[in-house]
């Protein structure tokens, strides 16, 4: 693979305190990430906000509002994240789908790519910039338009399972699954939008816990331990 998109969960950038960054686990990204820049290997990255903000779960609010909020806490998680990049010796752009000041780019598919030819992490914050979509989705969406060889999920969790681990103990976690099913399983790998856009854009995922020791590295180079989704 020489182009992949990189999909943070906000909640694993928190680490063991749940909410906004764990400076430790950033950096531990950030140094995994400059191996493969290293190697040659174009890297966007797409981070999500339940470390800052969960829209979902709030009823007291207009649900567009409620996911303007969640855009800007991505927005946030990219700022941050990129400078940490930037610290361990990476160059990085973040790009938004709307105008965000002198904070960021606003998207385009020719200047994200003219960027990672550059050799720059270029990250997509803000989501699809539309409410009723995920970060998930937005992420796939990304990473159909710069054409990624695939989409690498790191989360919480360490893989995909059959049911929520959290809840049952006896869960049982897939080496391989496909796309399909994913959606037929109702499987909460991404969301089901984000599924569909997989499945008609034949764009594979690799699905692995971020505070596995090395994980995004290993998932690169071949030895990986979490869930391979096959189109």
């Amino acid at each position: 693979m020489k182009r992949v998109l990189l999909k943070l969960s906000g909640e694993a950038l928190a680490g063991d305190k749940k909410t906004g960054f764990d400076e430790a686990t950033c950096i531990g990204v950030a140094k995994q990430v400059k191996q493969l820049v290293d190697d040659g290997i174009q890297v966007a990255v797409v981070t999500g906000g339940g470390n800052f903000w969960r829209g979902r779960t709030s009823e007291t609010i207009d649900r567009t509002k409620a996911d303007q909020i969640g855009m800007l806490a991505t927005v946030m998680n990219c700022i941050y994240v990129s400078d940490i990049f930037r610290h361990v010796g990476m160059k990085t752009e973040i790009f938004t789908p709307f105008v965000c000041g002198a904070f960021t780019s606003l998207f385009s598919k020719d200047a994200a790519v003219a960027a990672l030819e550059e050799g720059k992490v270029i990250f997509f914050a803000g989501g699809t910039g539309h409410p009723y979509f995920s970060t998930d989705t937005g992420a796939v969406l990304r990473a159909i338009e710069i054409e990624a060889d695939a989409m690498l999920l790191a989360k919480a969790i360490d893989g995909i399972y059959d049911s929520d681990p959290k809840v049952n103990p006896e869960a049982k976690k897939y080496d391989e699954i496909t796309i399909q099913d994913v959606i037929d399983q109702k499987l909460a790998a991404v969301d089901l939008t984000a599924s569909i856009l997989c499945l008609e854009n034949k764009m594979p995922m690799l699905v692995f816990g971020l505070n596995e020791q090395n994980s995004i590295v290993e998932t690169m180079s071949g030895t990986f331990t979490g869930t391979k989704v096959t189109v």
